[in-house]
């Protein structure tokens, strides 16, 4: 690969993008919890059954995990600006349409439009940030932001979504989106300026598409669906075959054709394939606790919307302090892997504490604390996973690298969700059936005990896939020491923003 030093000045007006973008992350990543707290009295206003209340948050997740990879080479294709504010317009009627919502059908349309948008926009927002900040103690200050907000967002989701609900009503859930996504397109338009040749023209892989679509959309169904049939069902098994031969079909697919949809060249590297996993594994962790905890204080602790969202703080609190604090300060100065897997085995420790959990235990003695660990753990290691993912590609490549990094979110939140509370469920019914007696004496008391046994049993599932994650980071992620200095990327056909100089790693030529 050819090398010649990047000339062009940085934007002037990059912070200001930023904050946007920022913005509008925020919202999506939002919005996969914010619904949640607010699905009882959507369910209980438009009647919607027990067995169809699922697809509130299985059309967002289908639609949003299988498009992400089309949306990201999208956004290489067309421009990551217009894709982001096409993604952002969309959204926001896809949202007013949710909270206008007068049947089931509606409801589930307009969640399913949601997600078609959000996987424009998810990848555009990461790429224009890989693309706009080329300084390396600026990227690193840009991802700290940006690791907090992905990694925050969803415990968020739970605040406003509690306030939302219980002030308001549940359709506000649906329109708060709309302020976001009007200030982020308005800004974005104005302020972003994409820089020039890094556009990838090559023609749209339409059997990749499809492919790769179908296999995503697969995948999480199969999940979901396990949450609510089980693993024995047999249209679960069938989702999960025909998601691996699509797959398969897929990848045999990408390393035949001139211009693929995902290049091998992007999940192969080392370094972003160890970010995509490890990242994937983690977030399998955090979205079940997420249930967990919401559920353990609603349910056991008998806590209101609004005063479980607020109880979620100190993660939050604890992930902007790792992100900014500590993995944007370090991550000029330490290797990635040593930010990244210390910082899932401190989730892994504060996952580990809350497997103490007991009807009666304290939230400031333990919950707290937990919390804190976790919240400083994931935000720490979020920061660099965020910057490597697109560590090394090419500029006509940083969209479908991007959006590589949403889809293991995705996928590891569907995972998450139907994996650990099937093992939860599962430990529950077992814990009752071998208290028979106490529910004979006390059947609310033996209800309420045979939950949190299934949480804490699934919990040490959490604890052991986030030291797995840490293990992956350490072992495949060798980019070296950060410089101090500007990053001077390849111009061209090289880095899109100039990361081969900042990890002094070589970029093997594609």
């Amino acid at each position: 690969m050819s090398k010649t030093a990047d000339t062009r000045l940085p934007d002037p007006s990059r912070w200001k993008a930023l904050a946007f973008i920022a913005l509008a992350q925020l919202m999506v990543v939002l919005d996969a919890t914010i619904v949640n707290i607010a699905l009882p009295h959507a369910q209980t206003a438009l009647g919607i059954s027990d067995a169809n209340k699922q697809w509130v948050i299985t059309a967002y997740a289908l639609a949003f995990g299988g498009l992400l990879l089309f949306g990201g080479r999208v956004a290489d294709l067309w421009g990551r600006k217009r894709t982001f504010v096409v993604g952002l317009i969309g959204f926001a009627l896809a949202s007013a349409l949710g909270g206008a919502a007068q049947n089931q059908g509606m409801l589930f349309g307009s969640r399913a439009l949601q997600g078609v948008f959000g996987a424009l926009l998810a990848p555009a927002a990461l790429s224009l940030l890989a693309v706009m900040f080329t300084d390396a103690k600026e990227r690193a200050k840009a991802f700290g932001i940006y690791g907090a907000i992905a990694g925050g967002g969803g415990a968020v989701g739970l605040i406003l979504g509690g306030f939302l609900t219980q002030a308001l009503n549940w359709r506000w859930t649906f329109f708060v989106n709309i302020p976001f996504a009007v200030v982020a397109a308005a800004g974005a338009y104005f302020v972003i300026r994409e820089p020039s040749g890094s556009r990838n023209r090559s023609p749209l892989d339409v059997p990749g598409v499809v492919l790769s679509a179908l296999g995503l959309v697969s995948l999480v169904y199969g999940f979901t669906r396990a949450e609510s049939a089980g693993w024995s069902d047999g249209l679960t098994i069938g989702m999960f075959v025909a998601s691996g031969v699509l797959l398969l079909s897929f990848v045999l697919t990408e390393s035949r054709v001139k211009s693929p949809l995902l290049p091998m060249r992007v999940v192969l590297d080392r370094n972003r394939g160890g970010v995509y996993l490890s990242l994937g594994l983690a977030v399998i962790a955090m979205f079940g606790l997420f249930l967990f905890l919401t559920y353990y204080l609603q349910v056991v602790k008998g806590y209101s919307p609004i005063r479980t969202g607020f109880a979620f703080l100190p993660m939050i609190a604890g992930m902007i302090t790792g992100s900014t604090q500590i993995g944007a300060r370090l991550m000029t100065r330490v290797p990635a892997r040593k930010l990244m897997g210390p910082g899932f085995l401190a989730a892994a420790v504060g996952m580990l504490l809350l497997t103490r959990l007991e009807i009666g235990s304290s939230y400031v003695g333990l919950i707290l604390p937990a919390q804190l660990l976790l919240g400083l753990g994931m935000g720490t290691a979020f920061m660099p996973a965020m910057s490597l993912a697109t560590h090394g590609v090419e500029p006509r490549d940083s969209g479908v690298a991007s959006a590589m990094v949403n889809t293991s979110q995705q996928v590891g939140g569907a995972i998450g969700t139907a994996l650990l509370n099937t093992i939860a469920a599962s430990a529950a019914t077992a814990y009752a059936s071998s208290h028979a007696a106490l529910g004979a004496r006390n059947p609310e008391l033996l209800k309420l005990q045979s939950m949190v046994h299934g949480f804490t049993g699934a919990i040490w599932w959490a604890v052991g896939i986030l030291a797995v994650a840490s293990a992956i980071a350490v072992t495949f992620i060798n980019a070296g020491r950060p410089a101090a200095g500007p990053a001077t990327g390849a111009s061209g056909s090289g880095d899109a923003d100039g990361v081969e100089d900042e990890f002094k790693v070589p970029v093997v030529a594609h």
